[in-house]
């Protein structure tokens, strides 16, 4: 690839500027990446969300005539990513915004030698391969479209291990770790990449029935409610992150107000880490 000088992003105040572009989300059917594809279809663009199940939040957007194309697809198949990438290049002709939502996490409750080798190869695969695979795909046309970006939504335990979740935390470490490398070799190439690393969020994954603090909850013997509300006082704001705020901060580093930002990871977690 030979780079070429990256065009201009610049946008009116209050504006934007994502209007009419072409965005894939993976894992968008629910939680993080539904706020997600809320947040892009707001801001006038085209989305492509790629779900292992249709949900009915997807399916209301659809009714309501929103310009989406949700696409029921298992993301963890090896073929599954760039499947998802074909159907918004075969619908619009080229993608402008890869966002890399799609992601898991089951508690190890029995230590790390209850972690097997299937364990880690479900993590690694749905935390990072998915990411990797999915980026592979779009990239081309990312750097067609002159100004492509890519944002992944890591985890704060890239940056503060817990043996509760040590798969996980190295998976998430790893997907910080790739785009900070990719953003390096494709940056002069006009595409920027970044990462964001949320604290406990406000979702199925933490609060849901089969969720992390319902699954410490039983383990233990404790009220799910109580594990969640223990979790959210370890912050200094004393409370969970909300999926859309996770949102907006994707939409900032994908539109012209973060023109300049690439190889970035940014915490969101209510000042949970305590180092800088």
């Amino acid at each position: 690839m030979t780079p070429s000088a990256p065009p201009r992003e610049d946008a009116a105040d209050g504006d934007r500027g994502l209007a009419g572009k072409t965005v894939v989300v993976t894992g968008a059917g629910r939680g993080i990446g539904l706020a997600i594809t809320e947040a892009f279809l707001a801001a006038g663009c085209r989305v492509v969300a790629g779900s292992r199940q249709r949900t009915e939040a997807l399916d209301r957007h659809l009714r309501q005539g929103a310009d989406l194309t949700a696409v029921e697809i298992d993301l963890a198949t090896p073929g599954g990513p760039a499947e998802l990438v074909a159907e918004a290049v075969g619908l619009h002709g080229g993608i402008d915004v890869l966002v890399n939502n799609v992601g898991a996490v089951r508690p190890r409750l029995d230590g790390f030698l209850g972690v097997t080798d299937e364990d880690w190869d479900w993590t690694l695969t749905v935390n990072l391969m998915t990411a990797v695979r999915a980026t592979r795909a779009a990239l081309p046309h990312l750097i067609a479209s002159g100004a492509g970006r890519i944002v992944a939504v890591s985890s704060v335990n890239a940056r503060l291990p817990d043996p509760l979740v040590i798969d996980y935390g190295a998976a998430k470490a790893a997907l910080t770790n790739f785009c900070k490398a990719l953003s390096k070799e494709v940056g002069p190439h006009g595409v920027r990449v970044n990462s964001i690393g949320p604290g406990p969020v406000e979702t199925a994954l933490w609060q849901g029935a089969d969720g992390v603090a319902a699954e410490i909850g039983r383990s233990r013997g404790v009220d799910p409610g109580d594990v969640a509300r223990a979790a959210a006082a370890r912050s200094v704001t004393g409370r969970f992150t909300r999926p859309s705020e996770v949102a907006q901060l994707v939409l900032f580093l994908a539109g012209p107000g973060g023109a300049n930002i690439t190889g970035a990871d940014f915490v969101i977690d209510g000042g949970l880490v305590e180092s800088l």
